[in-house]
């Protein structure tokens, strides 16, 4: 637990804004230099262990509560409840995991680092090190000799909820359940995995989409669906099947109050207030061959508060343990306020980083397809501002990581030349160099004070949803970068239910859209590349229905020949060199400009009721990353909880 008494230097603080809930993967903080290292693999990652190893706790365990559970919607004993806040907002929807559409987010998150509380995948990720450690499977997953299939057993002592075994088959008919009804994973994997078959009960075949060379498609992308999607129940899937009539649509909706399961929660209690989920005391991962024990908190609960102001208030008294939201100067909590309350790293930026919010340019806009109008403005936001204000310090500065297409865990920022990029980089605020950038392009001040491309005032309007007042800061700052330099840049910020249905199709909206904020990918098995992917691919270009990236609709050829290169790539040294290519090309051309770094998760903790949560060098092993103990290799942080000593 961190001291409570304040033994740091005073520091000046930042005013405190209330930020609300943010986009779906929204995530910040960058890793300081004595981060864990965190290996994001560029192939296939290091073989998983033959069983996933189990985290040492560093006190003694707290034994397992066996106390008969209280009625539904009754008060939950707090010595065997552990409560969230910053997950859920609003009421669930359904428990059905093919859904994209439950607002479940206490038990459905299927995504780099996906929700295993109650569904569980083959693999677990751990952002921390870049591995996938073993959950259903039995050991680690190998390729055969061409690298076009992909093969993995289940562990044996792996069951569902109703007691029947997990078998291949249930892996199997979960993928064709996947691309017959169009679910999330079906639509992203669809195109890079063929089929799904069971070798026999235990075993299960991956195959590859092949290229016109007879080579798959995208290896990263077969073996991070191992780690991202669920196995659930033939059985269920096929009753799910029989009263849904064979329609799509119906079979995504489904509430599915009677779903099986096999992870070691599962539904007690859910309303308008909040959502509980209560331990099965015969889920398998007790077995010798997983985790070897039950998780500690016989009680998973989830008050759904009104915003993140109340959210914060409920941490401070104690009634939230873990927050997945954004705390502004969370520092104070424990420097000020003397709080139990500390975070996964001691110091600023308090958090690991993993994602990189970005300001797109429209090329279409005009001027925008102007290089040194989009420098100019790049190179004069006051990124400092945005990391002290928008972010209150939950980020490094681009001083402190310079910026590229990398997140700033050590593992992505090993995989460029950063000398070979040096003179490319910037950190922001210089509004010396941009002016003489558009003077020297021939882009002058006029007699009214602003600038004027071809006898056009340049005049732009930056936007991003309303409501989410880290990126509303941003944008504020990247306006003031524009009248300091003398573009006209006003604001606009319209609700999210209108914006991402104008962000997402082409073309953009002919005004409000000039330069527009959206997310990138955070941690996960095909990163860096999904990251790059996404942000510069041309496939995503000017297209509609687009949720991938590339929103601006900038093209490159050569960015897409090194994009499509990388994923089958295995020299380690061909792999930098076309990392750092693409990193000088976007920073050459500028199509979008990272405005911070954020979290992977937010992850604050309370410790006056639970402790030994995972912090920096906590002496775990693999280290448990702060993903609120929810995701990926994150669960495994359950099992090292102790109940405070009074």
């Amino acid at each position: 637990m961190r001291k409570t008494i304040p033994i740091w230097v005073a520091i000046t603080l930042i005013a405190t804004i209330v930020l609300s809930a943010c986009a779906p993967q929204a995530t910040p903080t960058a890793a300081p230099t004595s981060a864990p290292v965190s290996a994001a693999p560029t192939s296939a990652p290091v073989a998983a262990p033959t069983t996933a190893p189990v985290v040492q706790p560093t006190t003694p365990p707290t034994a397992v509560p066996t106390e008969a559970p209280v009625a539904p919607g009754a008060p939950l004993p707090r010595s065997e409840t552990l409560y969230f806040n910053g997950q859920q907002w609003g009421s669930v929807v359904c428990w059905n995991p093919y859904s994209s559409n439950c607002n479940n987010a206490m038990a459905i998150a299927q995504q780099d680092n996906s929700r295993v509380t109650m569904f569980e995948t083959p693999y677990l990720y751990d952002m921390l090190d870049g591995k996938q450690y073993p959950l259903l499977a039995d050991g680690p997953w190998a390729w055969n000799a061409d690298k076009t299939a992909i093969t993995f057993k289940l562990k044996k002592a792996a069951h569902w909820s109703d007691g029947t075994p997990v078998t291949a088959d249930d892996v199997a008919y979960t993928w064709a359940s996947n691309v017959k009804y169009g679910t999330n994973p079906g639509v992203n994997f669809k195109d890079y995995i063929d089929t799904i078959t069971a070798v026999d009960p235990q075993t299960v075949e991956v195959k590859a989409k092949l290229d016109a060379n007879g080579k798959a498609v995208n290896p990263l992308q077969v073996f991070s669906y191992l780690s991202n999607a669920y196995v659930i129940q033939k059985a269920w899937t096929q009753k799910l099947e029989a009263r849904t009539g064979g329609d799509a649509t119906k079979f995504l909706a489904d509430p599915a109050d009677d779903v099986v399961f096999s992870g070691p929660y599962h539904k007690f209690f859910a309303d308008d207030t909040k959502v509980v989920l209560i331990r099965d005391d015969n889920y398998w991962g007790k077995d010798a061959s997983m985790f070897g024990k039950l998780p500690a908190p016989k009680y998973l609960a989830h008050v759904i508060y009104k915003d993140n102001a109340a959210g914060t208030t409920a941490l401070q008294a104690g009634e939230v343990d873990v927050s997945q939201q954004f705390n502004a100067n969370v520092q104070d909590l424990w420097l000020k306020d003397n709080l139990p309350i500390s975070t996964y790293l001691p110091d600023a930026p308090y958090m690991i980083g993993a994602s990189l919010p970005t300001a797109f340019f429209n090329m279409a806009s005009y001027g925008l397809d102007q290089l040194a109008v989009r420098k100019a403005i790049a190179i004069a936001v006051d990124y400092n501002t945005i990391i002290a204000n928008a972010m209150t310090n939950q980020s490094p500065t681009f001083a402190q990581v310079p910026r590229s297409l990398m997140n700033p865990t050590p593992g992505e920022q090993a995989l460029y030349d950063q000398s070979a990029v040096k003179d490319l980089q910037f950190a922001g605020n210089d509004i010396a160099g941009a002016k003489k950038l558009l003077d020297d392009a021939g882009i002058k001040v006029g007699p009214d004070g602003w600038r004027y491309y071809k006898g056009k005032k340049l005049t732009y309007v930056a936007t991003c949803p309303n409501g989410w007042s880290d990126w509303q800061a941003a944008i504020e700052v990247v306006a003031a970068a524009g009248k300091a330099i003398g573009i006209d840049i006003t604001t606009n910020y319209p609700e999210w239910s209108v914006y991402q249905t104008q962000v997402t199709n082409w073309p953009l909206p002919n005004k409000n859209f000039d330069i527009f904020m959206m997310w990138s990918d955070g941690a996960g098995p095909t990163q860096p590349w999904g990251r790059i992917d996404h942000l510069l691919n041309s496939k995503y270009a000017q297209t509609k229905s687009n949720w991938n990236g590339n929103w601006g609709g900038y093209k490159n050829p050569d960015a897409d020949a090194l994009i499509n290169a990388i994923p089958s790539e295995t020299d380690p040294a061909k792999l930098k060199a076309d990392y750092t290519q693409l990193v000088k090309i976007y920073l050459t051309d500028i199509p979008s400009f990272t405005l911070m770094y954020r979290p992977q998760s937010f992850h604050t903790v309370n410790e006056s009721v639970w402790t030994t949560f995972p912090h920096q060098n906590d002496g775990t092993n693999p280290a448990v990353p702060p993903l609120d103990l929810t995701d990926g290799w994150s669960i495994a942080g359950l099992y090292n909880l102790t109940l405070v000593k009074k």
